[in-house]
């Protein structure tokens, strides 16, 4: 009984022990299970979202092709509406330009019949003219009738010939007055185009040049002590200094360009500096006078350069350039040269004339103005005598002697050319002025009586004409003598020259002792 009950405990414990293996077996295996249906689902989500992002990324590239397509597409239609339209803007052009040529046919259409009424009319008019005279050929035919065949012969001679007469006499006329409405245009044309060609601007001359001052403290060094700065200055230089209550400036005044330059820039050396007593002014000046003798051949240079003209005598080149610091009438002497040659030139390229020839002819025409004030004479004639004296050709002399109308013939048509040039830059409104010209030429004819007495070395014209400064010669005029010598100069003066009120003649006599200590 205890086996069995044994056997029968074990029994139960062994289907006990079983149920909870099994139910334990159960678990792992539900757990195991699940797991592999996590994978298995994540796997699945995996695969699908990679399906989902290839599908996007064909989709995408699918849009991408599309709309490929439909760029290409779009841009061959705007191609061809680009085409279509160009066709159409062509296609427009020509109709203009059709429309264009019917109008004008249409004109020309009614112009030929005005024309062809009015040769009716003429025609018309020739037919009565021709009844008449038809009718007057019959008078004269009876009369005929009644002559003899010689008496018959004259007067159809003299009626021929007098007919003849009539009708060249009116192609004549008509010749004459196309000839010279042509040449008048032609000249017309000519001549503006060599202006605008020379279209220079010109700057009135003036008699004073202004120099600005660091403060007014330089008026007093430059006058210095008793003056004798300023006497210095006005001596070496010819030029008149004005010193007055005008802030800061000092104004230099002199009818001579050349004078006025040296003055201006030796002053303003003498002021950087800043050594101011008459030995340094003297040594300034001198230096700026050759400086500028340097800057007149310069001039010259750049003239003759800018003409193409070559091999020109250094001479003449020389007084072209003193051009640079003269006037006349107000208008710069090398720039009205230049535009002179250029002129000039111009015409003779027009007319078929020496173009070379022109041009040098129109930059030495005024040379003689560069030297008047030394030599007596008109300036063509001394420019004439100039051109000789290196060499000119005849006709060169020729041209520039005749470059004012009435003096000489001209004897070439350069020489004409010429003239006109002239005439051309001197006849431009505002080119020159009248009233300084008188007055540079009576301060030169004032120093020209100075100079004219033995003994004096140089004169100047300051205070605009009212005093003349003569400077002699200390070995050939003593104290008396230049007591005497200023007594006849203003005789002379008053005896040749006519001025507004009174001029004071100032007599300079310098004696200069100098030893060299070793």
């Amino acid at each position: 009984m205890n086996n069995i009950a044994l056997i029968l405990l074990m029994v139960i414990v062994g289907i006990i022990i079983g149920y909870f293996i099994r139910l334990i077996v159960a678990k792992n295996s539900l757990k195991s299970s699940e797991s592999i249906a996590k994978k298995i689902i994540s796997e699945a989500e995996k695969a699908a979202e990679t399906k989902k992002r290839e599908g996007d990324l064909a989709v995408k590239e699918e849009m991408h092709r599309h709309r490929q397509e439909f760029e290409a597409q779009t841009k061959i239609r705007r191609q061809e509406l680009a085409n279509l339209e160009r066709r159409l803007l062509q296609k427009e052009e020509n109709l203009d330009k059709r429309f264009e040529i019917v109008e004008k046919k249409e004109r020309d259409l009614v112009k030929k019949e005005t024309e062809i009424v009015s040769k009716s009319k003429i025609i018309e008019l020739e037919l009565v003219k021709l009844n008449q005279q038809k009718d007057e050929q019959k008078k004269i035919l009876e009369k005929i009738s009644q002559m003899t065949s010689d008496e018959a012969k004259k007067v159809l001679i003299k009626m021929m010939e007098d007919e003849a007469r009539k009708e060249a006499s009116v192609l004549i006329k008509k010749l004459e007055l196309e000839a010279k409405e042509t040449a008048s245009k032609k000249a017309k044309e000519i001549l503006a185009v060599a202006i605008q060609h020379n279209a220079n601007t010109y700057t009135q001359e003036i008699t004073v040049t202004n120099v600005p001052l660091a403060n007014d403290d330089m008026k007093g060094r430059i006058i210095g002590r008793e003056g004798r700065n300023i006497r210095a200055f006005e001596q070496a230089t010819g030029v008149d200094l004005i010193i007055d209550d005008t802030p800061d400036t000092i104004t230099l005044s002199s009818f001579d360009g050349v004078r006025r330059e040296i003055a201006k820039i030796s002053l303003e050396r003498l002021m950087a500096d800043g050594r101011i007593h008459p030995a340094r002014i003297e040594e300034v000046v001198n230096q700026v006078k050759k400086e500028i003798d340097d800057s007149i051949k310069a001039s010259g240079e750049d003239a003759a350069l800018e003409l193409g003209i070559t091999n020109l005598n250094p001479e003449i080149i020389k007084i072209v350039g003193k051009l640079k610091y003269r006037t006349s009438y107000g208008q710069n002497q090398l720039t009205h040269t230049l535009e002179v040659a250029n002129i000039a030139g111009y015409l003779a390229a027009e007319l078929g004339a020496d173009v070379r020839f022109c041009k040098k002819a129109g930059l030495m025409h005024d040379i003689g103005k560069a030297v008047d004030k030394d030599v007596e004479g008109t300036h063509h004639q001394m420019s004439a005598d100039i051109a000789k004296q290196y060499g000119e050709t005849p006709k060169m002399i020729n041209a520039i002697l005749a470059h004012h109308e009435g003096v000489v013939q001209p004897e070439s048509v350069e020489a004409f050319i010429l003239q006109a040039a002239d005439a051309i830059s001197a006849a431009r409104p505002g080119a020159r002025r009248e009233t300084l010209e008188h007055y540079l030429k009576r301060i030169e004819r004032l120093e020209k009586v100075a100079e004219s007495f033995i003994g004096v070395a140089k004169s100047y014209a300051v205070q605009a004409g009212r005093e003349i400064r003569i400077l002699v010669e200390p070995e050939d005029i003593d104290d008396a003598g230049a007591n005497q010598l200023a007594h006849d100069i203003a005789k002379k003066i008053e005896t040749e020259l006519e001025y507004p009120g009174q001029i004071k003649v100032t007599v300079i006599r310098e004696t200069r002792y100098q030893e060299l200590a070793k």
